[in-house]
């Protein structure tokens, strides 16, 4: 690898074009003939819908169509998992009068413009046979059940100790037990791009230009309900607004409007309002979580047991494994037991959310361990070293490349962890309490099956292509610079190709894992791309090295040596009246799979300010270690972490999703009433990298980096606002009003007294 490249601080290549407005997104794209689709959605959350009067609308000015149950557009059932993993639904809309959610599509308004689709959508009259909901975790006690599995094992995992029957023995035979319950609420993801859907037809193929993560899933998965062969599809989206996971999915709108473009002949465009975003394209799921820790006096653990119940919909089922990706795993003990169950709401159905499992996971986790290290008297993150694991706990294979350690000792010294008062509530700067927190992170390590394709260009310059995809989070550099590094060429050189499924085939972009699977491509296509030039070049009798011995030429930095002569690529191909030559290779795991553990690891640590008379909690400064193998671009590496962690702000501090029992309807479907972290709320971020390749994974040693700053952020928060003010939050997020009233008779020493 050239350290003049990778590692290196790297400008976005598609900076510019967003910053000049020239990005085209799935909702700006403008075809000739373009009508517009407005969806219409359901006002009860369970029951079915009687009768629909669409008269007065479909005497609307411009309107083109208004399909509903009783006037529908065939669609057929979506793919059931693992063909159709990434389908965030199966059950087509308008195909019957059954309504699973509020919220739910019930049909589809087709216009001239966007504004005469809404304004006629909104004059449909919808009559209900309303039932009461299941809405709230009482009610849907009955609803219980137990997943088939849970992140590829048992949705029950147990690791015992050998002469121990069961965990809750290993508990009662721990001297020191920390029992607790967490609660978290649906969380809603609300990029800055809604999702948008423009549907072209040319003759029997479609052309779809969709907010999508996957562009080779959605194409799959869109065809399927459509009913028609893939390679009949082409999905286009070079650019994505933002996405956290619910763009991962293909949901039903998408084919709704294809279908409607079909049956009209003419182009249409679906764009998703801010409230409908809330119903119809996923959520993270409620969650309440059990954890019980037994320890020895001096913090070792003998037992940990996580159990999980979360939310689900009626209609697909979605497992956000949230104790089997964290305490299945993350520290050593004896005697391990996870388990899942889901219950079931009427909600639209949960999905992919920024590090799935793992941050509602560790939200929980590392607030209980704080909860041990209390107990026992010991300083975080010394109880976090002692119970580090150094294998992975039951499996007994080796991490890949692990330095979880090292995290916790850079991010105690550059934050400054020595100076913290393990008193609650002892420091004060006037009315705030003032407290430091920490907290591990972690997030699994996913390669998956990927290609790309390499071309050199007669014009000195080259293209690399694949059909990934860039959520914002950096792609289109980081392909140019693997790339540029594979070829020893300036990135100016470098043209990058994506977000295209008539390209090389490539995974969905989530997990973490675009960068892992798809370098490893461009590393083998590089390669490839330079054998052929060299074959070429010896083979022609215009070419410079014509009649050459194959192992007398070489390729370096874009130039052809060998038999006493050299040239640029550029030019031997100009020379010989080629424009090109290519390569297309894949890449996928090898058996190291089998040999060792993937995941990646990281500490974060903060210090927090709370008001003592109004209970507001401020962030004033973090720190986070991260250690996710080769850092490619350090600028967009930076820049991911920092996202993750305002993303973990929120979800701490304000983020909650507010579901009404009685009717299903989710109370705050808006940016006014459902509050994310803005700049107001976001200190300075100390961000560092351990920075150490891990080669065991693929050729590049790059680890996925997109997530893991999510995780370990909400629970270092938490253990900050306990040391500042003596309160433990167990039902997040962490409002004002769940810390009032402050304790007024605490210790407390003023920050000049305790420096």
């Amino acid at each position: 690898m050239s350290t003049q490249i990778i590692g290196k601080p790297q400008d976005r290549v598609d900076g510019r074009l967003k910053v000049t407005g020239r990005a085209m997104y799935s909702g700006d794209r403008q075809e000739e003939n373009l009508t517009y689709g407005y969806l219409l959605t359901s006002k009860v959350a369970k029951g079915l819908i009687q009768a629909m009067d669409t008269s007065v609308a479909e005497r609307s000015p411009g309107v083109a169509a208004v399909y509903t149950p009783f006037n529908p557009l065939k669609l057929y059932h979506g793919l059931e998992p693992p063909e159709g993993a990434t389908s965030g639904e199966t059950l087509p809309p308008l195909q019957d009068q059954k309504i699973l959610n509020y919220g739910q599509i019930i049909g589809l308004v087709v216009a001239e413009s966007y504004e005469q689709a809404r304004d006629a959508a909104a004059l449909v009259r919808t009559q209900y046979q309303a039932e009461e909901p299941v809405a709230s975790w009482e009610q849907g006690i009955e609803h219980t059940f137990t997943p088939e599995s849970v992140d590829r094992e048992k949705a029950t995992v147990k690791i015992l100790a050998e002469g121990v029957d069961s965990i809750d023995d290993a508990i009662r035979g721990s001297p020191l037990v920390v029992d607790v319950t967490y609660t978290e609420p649906i969380y809603h993801h609300n990029p800055m791009e809604p999702h948008a859907t423009t549907a072209v037809w040319h003759g029997d193929r479609l052309t779809i230009y969709d907010a999508t993560q996957g562009v080779i899933s959605h194409r799959l998965n869109v065809a399927s309900v459509l009913g028609i062969d893939e390679d009949m599809v082409r999905v286009l989206c070079p650019f994505v607004g933002g996405a956290f996971g619910c763009k991962g999915s293909m949901w039903m709108f998408s084919p709704l409007t294809a279908a409607a473009a079909r049956a009209l002949n003419r182009p249409v465009k679906t764009i998703l309002t801010r409230e409908q975003m809330f119903t119809l394209v996923g959520h993270r799921p409620a969650l309440i979580q059990h954890l019980t820790l037994g320890a020895n006096p001096d913090g070792t653990l003998q037992a940990v047991k996580h159990d999980v119940r979360s939310t689900v919909s009626f209609a697909k089922i979605f497992v956000e494994a949230a104790a089997h990706r964290t305490s299945r795993l993350l520290y050593k003990s004896p005697n391990i037991q996870v388990s899942h169950t889901l219950v079931r709401w009427n909600v639209g159905g949960p999905t992919f959310m920024r590090a799935p499992g793992c941050a509602p996971g560790m939200f929980s986790l590392e607030c209980a361990m704080d909860e041990l290290a209390v107990r026992c008297g010991i300083d975080p993150v010394e109880l976090r070293t002692k119970n580090d694991a150094e294998v992975y706990p039951g499996r007994n294979v080796p991490w890949s490349c692990k330095n979880l350690v090292e995290c916790y000792q850079l991010g105690a010294e550059k934050f400054g962890w020595s100076k913290r008062n393990s008193i609650p509530g002892a420091v004060q700067e006037g009315d705030w309490l003032v407290g430091m927190g920490m907290a591990s992170a972690l997030y699994p390590a996913h390669r998956n099956r990927a290609s790309a394709k390499v071309r050199f260009q007669a014009d000195g310059t080259a293209q690399v292509s694949s059909a990934t995809q860039d959520l914002g989070t950096g792609t289109w550099t980081v392909l140019a610079m693997v790339g540029a590094d594979s070829l020893g060429l300036p990135i100016a050189k470098i043209h990058t190709e994506l977000g295209d499924s008539a390209l090389p085939s490539a995974p969905t972009s989530g997990g973490s894992a675009s960068v892992a699977s798809v370098t490893p491509a461009i590393q083998k296509a590089a390669e490839s791309a330079k054998k052929k030039l060299i074959q070429l070049a010896i083979r022609d009798r215009k070419s410079p090295f014509f009649g050459a011995k194959i192992e007398d030429v070489s390729y370096r930095n874009g130039e052809l040596t060998g038999a006493g002569k050299s040239a640029d690529f550029g030019s031997v191909l100009s020379g010989i009246g080629r424009s090109a030559v290519e390569a297309v290779e894949m890449a996928a795991a090898g058996e190291e799979e089998e040999k060792y553990a993937f995941h990646s690891f990281g500490a974060q640590f903060c210090q927090v300010k709370v008001n003592r008379w109004t209970g507001e909690v401020r962030l004033q400064r973090m720190t986070s270690v991260m250690d996710i193998g080769t850092v490619v671009n350090l600028k967009t590496a930076r820049s991911q972490i920092m996202g993750g962690i305002v993303f973990g702000i929120g979800m701490a501090l304000m983020e909650g999703t507010i579901l009404e029992e009685k009717t299903g309807r989710y109370a705050n479907a808006n940016f006014a009433d459902y509050l994310i972290a803005t700049n107001a709320d976001v200190p300075y971020i100390d961000i560092h990298f351990i920075n150490k390749p891990d080669t065991i994974f693929n050729p590049l040693g790059a680890r996925g980096i997109g997530e893991i700053g999510i995780t370990g952020t909400p629970a270092a928060i938490a253990n900050a606002v306990y040391n500042a003010t003596g309160r433990r939050v167990r039902e997040f997020p962490i409002l004002p009003e769940k810390l009032l009233p402050i304790g007024a008779n605490q210790p407390m020493i003023s920050m000049s007294e305790r420096s």
